[in-house]
This record gives C-alpha cells, sequence and structure tokens, in this order.
C-alpha cells in the first residue's frame, strides 16, 4: 500500500530564460514530481486508466495508433513511465516491459497499481541522459509523452537511446508539439497569441521565490532538431504524428484544452527506426 503524501501546493516561483545543465535539470524535475505524483495521479489516472496507453492529452490510443508495432515477445523500455500505465499495456499484449523514470514516488503508484491489478512491471529509478541498460537491451524504447523535454541534450539522449536499442529496433516518443513554445500555457484565448520566437532554444526555468532553489527546468527542440538527431543517430524516421483534437473531447490539461487544440497542434508524436 502507498501512503499519500500531503497534496502538491503551486509554490511562487520566479520564471527565468537561461542555460541548466543535465544535473541542476535532472534534480529540479526529480525533486518536482516527486511532489506532484500525487496530485498528478489524482488528476489524470482515470483518462490514462490503469493498464491504458495514451500519447497525449488528445487522448489518442496506441491500439489505434500502432507507432510500436508487435509487442508480443519484445524487450521494451519506457522513459518516463511515470505510474506505469503504458508499460502495463505492453506486458497485456504480450511485451517484456521495464518501466524508467526519475520520480521515485511515480513509480510507488506503479507499484500500487500492480497490487491491485495482480500485474508485475520492472521499474527502475533513474534519468534518460544515462540510461542503465547493457547495449542493445530492447527492441523497443519509447516515451508517452512529457519526458524527453526534461533533458538538456537531445543529441546525447537519442545516443544513449540508440546504445541500448537492438539494429532494427523503434524508437518511438511524443512530447509537447515543438510549435508549441511560441504561446503562453494558457488553455484559453490568451495561449492563441505567439509571444516568443520558435527559435529560442534557451531553457525555461523556474526558481522557488522561497529558497531560490532551481524548482522546474523544460527543454525547447524544433522539429528539424529532432528529425537531425534522429538522422544523425542512424534512424530512418516512418512518421511524425500530429493527432488533431477530437471534436467531442472537452477535457482541459494544463495548456492543452479544446479552445487551442481545434486550432494548433498540441503534440507531436515522433515513430524511427533504427537501421544500423
Amino acid at each position: 500500500m502507498v501512503e499519500p503524501t500531503a497534496n502538491w501546493v503551486a509554490r511562487p516561483v520566479r520564471p527565468e530564460r537561461r542555460p541548466v545543465t543535465e544535473a541542476d535539470s535532472l534534480a529540479a524535475n526529480r525533486a518536482d514530481w516527486d511532489a506532484y505524483a500525487d496530485e498528478y495521479q489524482a488528476t489524470h489516472g482515470e483518462f490514462l486508466g490503469d493498464e491504458g496507453f495514451l500519447w497525449g492529452p488528445e487522448g489518442v490510443r496506441e491500439d489505434d495508433l500502432g507507432a510500436l508495432g508487435d509487442v508480443a515477445g519484445r524487450d521494451v523500455l519506457e522513459i518516463g513511465c511515470g505510474a506505469g500505465q503504458c508499460s502495463r499495456w505492453v506486458l497485456t499484449h504480450g511485451g517484456r516491459p521495464i518501466g524508467l523514470d526519475v520520480s521515485m514516488r511515480q513509480l510507488q503508484h506503479s507499484r500500487r497499481i500492480d497490487e491491485e491489478h495482480g500485474t508485475l512491471v520492472p521499474t527502475v529509478c533513474a534519468g534518460a541522459a544515462q540510461l542503465p541498460f547493457a547495449t542493445a537491451a530492447f527492441d523497443i524504447i519509447f516515451s508517452a509523452f512529457g519526458a524527453l523535454q526534461f533533458v538538456a541534450d537531445a543529441e546525447a539522449l537519442v545516443a544513449e537511446v540508440t546504445r541500448a536499442l537492438r539494429p532494427g529496433g523503434r524508437f518511438v516518443f511524443s512530447v509537447t508539439h515543438p510549435t508549441r513554445w511560441m504561446f503562453p500555457d494558457d488553455p484559453g484565448e490568451g495561449g492563441l497569441t505567439a509571444a516568443q520566437s520558435y527559435w529560442d532554444r534557451t531553457p525555461y526555468v523556474e526558481v522557488d521565490d522561497a529558497t531560490g532553489r532551481t524548482a522546474y527546468v523544460e527543454h525547447h527542440r524544433t522539429i528539424g532538431d529532432w528529425v537531425r538527431a534522429l538522422a544523425g543517430n542512424g534512424y530512418r524516421l516512418l512518421d511524425i504524428v500530429e493527432p488533431e483534437w477530437p471534436e467531442d473531447h472537452n477535457r482541459t490539461w494544463g495548456g492543452w484544452s479544446r479552445t487551442r487544440g481545434l486550432l494548433t497542434p498540441g503534440t507531436a508524436i515522433y515513430v524511427a527506426e533504427r537501421l544500423v
């Protein structure tokens, strides 16, 4: 049984734009997700499903997209697994999943759900920049929304994924659509007016006003940045999926909403295959 911690409370923060190291990014985002995990699962857990596989707030399901291909009998790594919902889907479809997340609290929720369903998804608490796995350990590596923008060096990240992925394997990931970087993170009309340059890659940082500590970091890459990182590491890009907002979908999730989603993409899903 996972005992609840104190509810996550948004603290006064000061936004900044400045360079941040990989180590500082990891430390800040690990602490943030440990504090936020209970609130996150309480708010989004039902929408995600205990054994569901959603690629983003639009509600696109892997059952419909089929981006991973056949997972049966495959060794599969999920980066940023949270409570393991997507990895548990892999397990129910005959795959051998391992979930990785920086937040121990998120992984405690994964164990809670395993106990409730009689499943077992192995998990590891670690960051994506240095994967604690042997070379060529996996047939499929994926990240279903929200993990890769917390890693400072995209080129190094893709290289590390390539090291752990077998030739012919798939690397599939979804991220906040890169064009969203231009707009305020506002689900209303205010989120429809561009306010900064798409090409400005300076990280977004939140500093805790009370302690001066770096509390949150997010890194931006353009569409071209991701394509070049994949091509430079020997991948064939199979698809870039930009999910449209469903007409009957009214859920607001952070900056994602019907107001914005009917006009501009909120998520990008990259589907790539390692050639060599």
